[in-house]
């Protein structure tokens, strides 16, 4: 499965990945919403197999970016079509710009989420399915309350996220932290850049995601009431 290996910088050993995260009908829907000017410091694939049982809890993705201010916007891309059926990302509306939620950490065999981490007493009723066809993305700021059910269709779910900052947003968990500058200029310099790869499985590319996943996985994660 390729989200197994590909998380956190997922978009780094493929050019044509690299240019999905470019395109520039994506940084035009991006720029009207955070400027200018975008880096993307990461991407992520997330896969559920026919007949999954897997699914992906109550979180926000604030718990474990350690961005500073938290306004990440994540562009969520259907690789494959993502319905009801199929386990499609679910969002509670009106929950961005209230802060980190109390998390707790369920690391059940069936949750995607490395860590488990789960938000308790919501109100599933209140959520709004984001349907998509293959080829069509969804936006959330990072801080937004979301999750997504089990796929109970016959075929694969397969979803990408792709994350962009503005210039002035910075990494507080680890320093070095490395973007790629997609349009505009960075005016702030708060992060490195990370390489562009010029064939599919760049070995440098491919050094540069395993680093980063490797320390995502020590990052302790950010847990608030």
């Amino acid at each position: 499965e390729i989200q197994r290996r590909f998380k956190i910088k997922a978009q780094l050993p493929f050019p044509w990945l690299c240019d999905l995260t470019a395109h520039p009908r994506m940084l035009d829907a991006v720029e009207d919403i955070i400027g200018p000017t975008s880096l993307c410091w990461g991407s992520s694939f997330f896969q559920k197999n026919a007949h999954d049982p897997r699914f992906v809890s109550w979180h926000q993705d604030s718990t474990y970016y350690g961005l500073e201010p938290p306004e990440t916007l994540t562009a969520w891309i259907a690789i494959s079509d993502s319905t009801l059926e199929s386990g499609c990302v679910r969002f509670l509306p009106g929950t961005h710009g209230k802060g980190i939620f109390r998390h707790e950490e369920y690391k059940a065999a069936d949750n995607l989420l490395t860590r488990g981490q789960t938000i308790l007493g919501l109100d599933p009723a209140k959520a709004v399915p984001m349907v998509l066809r293959a080829g069509q993305f969804s936006f959330h700021e990072e801080d937004t309350v979301h999750a997504s059910d089990p796929n109970n269709s016959g075929d694969r779910r397969i979803g990408l996220s792709i994350h962009y900052v503005a210039p002035h947003v910075h990494e507080t968990k680890y320093p070095g932290a490395r973007a790629m500058l997609l349009r505009g200029k960075d005016t702030e310099g708060h992060w490195g850049r990370d390489p562009w790869p010029k064939t599919d499985w760049a070995p440098e590319c491919l050094a540069a995601l395993d680093k980063a996943w490797a320390l995502y996985q020590s990052l302790p994660e950010t847990v608030t009431a």
